[in-house]
Order: C-alpha cells, then sequence, then structure tokens
C-alpha cells in the first residue's frame, strides 16, 4: 500500500466494518486496510448484553459479517494488530510489531473502553466489565456458577445484565449513586418506570449509595461493602459506570480532542484527510447546531456510512437523530432523539405506565426534542418526523392516543384559523 491510494481504518469494529462495507459499496476499488487490536473480526455489541447474554442468539451471530465477506471484497482484515502511532504529515500509521501502513484518507473508528473502578478489591477475581465479546463470555460463564450478583451502576448495560443475571436465576442487587436508574438520561419522570421493573422482578435496588471497597476471599471478589458499612454479598460484581473514548492515538496525533475526536458534521477531524466516526466522535450535529457524542449501536451502523462517502469527496453530511433501543424481561423500548440533561420543561406520556406500554416525549416550549415508545411498535418514524419538523405541537393532542401521530406533524394555523 502507497500513502497515494489506500483507505485506512483503524478500530475493527461495527463503525468499521461498516465504513469498509460503504468505500466498496460506493465503487472505490483500491486498498483498504481495517485494523483491530482484538482476535474477533468486527462484531455488534448490542447483543453482548442482550440476547448473546442471555444465551438466545448464537455466537456467529454478533458478526458484521461472514468470515470470508473480507477476502471477497478485498478488505485487508488485520487482526491482533494493534496501531501505536498516526503520523498524519507522512500518512502513515505504525503498528505494534513495527510496521507501518501509509494511506490517502484515515478513519479513526477507536470506539470506547469501560471506566474502571479504583478502589480496593477493584482488580480481584470476579469483578466483570462488559464491553467485547470475551468480557460476555465471562459473564455468561459466571451466571452458570454464582447465586448472587451485585451490579454497581444502573445505566443501560448495568440494567440489561441485571436483567440477564435474573433470566439466569441469580439473586441481583443493583448498587447506584443516583436516586434513580438512568436518572441522567431520562429524568425522574421515565426513571422510575424501569425502577419499578426491576423492582417487580426481584432485584434488590440500592439507590443513592458509594461504594467504599469490593471484598474478597483468595482473590477472589465475594461482595461490595458500601460507605456506610453495609455489606453486600455477591459471587460476581460486574461494573457498569460509563464509558470512555479511545482519544490517545489522536491526541499523540495533535487532532482536536474534546469529549472525544471532535469532528464536522462531514466526520472530518481537524486534520483534511483524517475522520472518524462512531463512540469516539463527537461530531456537529446540522439539526441540534451542537457537538455532540453518541454511544449507541445506530451511531455505529449509520455514521461510518457518511465518513467513507466523505472520504470519497462526496457531498454528505451526518444528520441523522440519535436512536438507541433496550430489552430487558418483558420490556421492548425504542428512543428517538436528544435531550441534554434537563433541557426539557415537561414529559408527555401516551399510553399507560402502569402497565409499560406507553410513548413518552420530552419536550421544551412545546417541540419534541425526543420520543421513547415502551411496547409500543411502527412508531419510529413519526417520532422522528415530530422531533425533526421543528415546530410546536399541542401537548393534549400529543397525550391522546386518539389522534395519530401523523396529524401532530401539520404545522398549527395562525390563531383564529
Amino acid at each position: 500500500m502507497t500513502a497515494h491510494t489506500a483507505f485506512v481504518i483503524v478500530g475493527a469494529s461495527l463503525a468499521g466494518a461498516k465504513a469498509a462495507q460503504t468505500l466498496r459499496e460506493e465503487g472505490f476499488d483500491g486498498p483498504v486496510a481495517l485494523l483491530g487490536e482484538e482476535s474477533e473480526r468486527p462484531y455488534e455489541r448490542p447483543p453482548l448484553s442482550k440476547g448473546y447474554l442471555l444465551g438466545k442468539d448464537e455466537r456467529e451471530t454478533v458478526y458484521v459479517h461472514p468470515e470470508p465477506w473480507y477476502a471477497e471484497h478485498d478488505i485487508d482484515l488485520h487482526l491482533g494488530s494493534a496501531v501505536t502511532a498516526i503520523d498524519p504529515d507522512g500518512h502513515e500509521v505504525a503498528l505494534a510489531d513495527g510496521s507501518r501502513i501509509g494511506y490517502a484518507k484515515l478513519l479513526l473508528t477507536t470506539g470506547s473502553s469501560p471506566r474502571r473502578l479504583t478502589m480496593p478489591g477493584a482488580g480481584l477475581d470476579g469483578v466483570l466489565y462488559l464491553r467485547r465479546l470475551a468480557d460476555s463470555d465471562r459473564i455468561r460463564e459466571s451466571f452458570a456458577s454464582a447465586s448472587r450478583i451485585a451490579v454497581i451502576g444502573a445505566g443501560w448495560i448495568g440494567l440489561e445484565t441485571a436483567a440477564a443475571a435474573r433470566a439466569a436465576g441469580a439473586e441481583v442487587t443493583v448498587l447506584e449513586m443516583a436516586e434513580l436508574p438512568l436518572l441522567r438520561v431520562l429524568g425522574r419522570e421515565v426513571s422510575q418506570v424501569f425502577a419499578d421493573l426491576h423492582a417487580d422482578h426481584g432485584v434488590d435496588l440500592r439507590f443513592g449509595v458509594q461504594i467504599a471497597e469490593i471484598t474478597g476471599d483468595g482473590g477472589r471478589a465475594d461482595g461490595v461493602l458500601l460507605a456506610d458499612g453495609t455489606r453486600i454479598d455477591a459471587d460476581a460484581v460486574i461494573v457498569g459506570v460509563g464509558i470512555t473514548p479511545n482519544t490517545g492515538l489522536a491526541e499523540a496525533a495533535r487532532l482536536e480532542v474534546d469529549n472525544g475526536i471532535r469532528v464536522d458534521a462531514r466526520l472530518r477531524t481537524s486534520h483534511p484527510d483524517i475522520h472518524a466516526a462512531g463512540d469516539v466522535a463527537n461530531a456537529f450535529h446540522p439539526l441540534l447546531g451542537k457537538h455532540i457524542r453518541v454511544e449507541h449501536w445506530a451511531n455505529a451502523v449509520n455514521q461510518p456510512q457518511v465518513a467513507a462517502k466523505a472520504m470519497l469527496g462526496q457531498d454528505v453530511v451526518y444528520d441523522r437523530v440519535p436512536y438507541f433501543f433496550t430489552d430487558q424481561y418483558d420490556l421492548g423500548m425504542e428512543y428517538t432523539g436528544y435531550v441534554d440533561p434537563g433541557g426539557y420543561d415537561q414529559v408527555v406520556f401516551r399510553g399507560r405506565r402502569d402497565s409499560r406500554e406507553f410513548i413518552a416525549f420530552w419536550l421544551s416550549a412545546d417541540r419534541v426534542l425526543a420520543g421513547m415508545n415502551v411496547n409500543v411498535w411502527d412508531v419510529t418514524d413519526p417520532i422522528r418526523a415530530l422531533v425533526t419538523c421543528g415546530h410546536p405541537v399541542d401537548p393534549a393532542k400529543l397525550a391522546d392516543p386518539d389522534v395519530p401521530l401523523d396529524d401532530l406533524l401539520e404545522r398549527p394555523g395562525p390563531v383564529g384559523s
């Protein structure tokens, strides 16, 4: 490969694989290298805390492409190949084995890593994190032998692993320093739905707690000690306290970094020949008028397609509304839109919260910022349209199940019309 023809993608992730696929679909026939430090070929992460973790999905279903796909599409897939440096001036990346690969355009899909605990006992065996396929395997193995599981953190990963542990028959205690699960993401009105869901399924929820120590015996975790002296017995401890974007390569290459690699709407970094996509990218969103970093599957699927087209010189921007989903017990949910913590003035519910079959809308000045459908299906498109239309809606009609969502898309006329 020469620095004049090759497209190099650092991060053999879902985002990296989708970028490589798009390059070929868009007719690029030059060299494409996809570099990943893991030994696994690119795979999707949602099953790791959902179907695969529950034992419902076979291992082969998590991979983005069948194994032969990369050779068939002339993608030079390097697994177990950690990139150690980027030389933007020389248009090269350096690998841990000492080799160097030149590029014309570079895409960073380096993803993120779980935040690690630093308290006493954090390094004991049986303290588990979920990010990679091997992590999901270890947690599945723990379900086979652990009768009591403590989950630290009541975010999406914490709640999904708690649900999986309950499905496996374990006693589960969830430990969260906030007053409710997902409070920053959903706000108090909707967070209570998830607290009630897990309580109804027998999870011991402890909110407003601080962790002092993970206790152990013989080098293995056997419980969690809270700051107030309470001890929670556990055969395994699952930690889900957020993720941090993997920006080390970008920082060392002096690219602009601010809560991720800062990119424009074309997903271009501060260097014109380097783009970034997925968890690691803090991208300017044209609809929202600001930079946001989104840590969800839909972003990893769609953003690299735009990045690849931009690298090919196409006039494209990434303006899709954020979307994510979760499955916990008998609750399925999709969320469309974006709301800053506390950035709304009311939540409107359409349907019944008590039966967990409803749509929740977050509004500011009667404009819909986001919508979340819980056990209500085939409404993502009208919810997205309400988010993007930009005009105010009548909250009473929004709450009325007899008023079709599509009817609310019509801009209201002047008063008296």
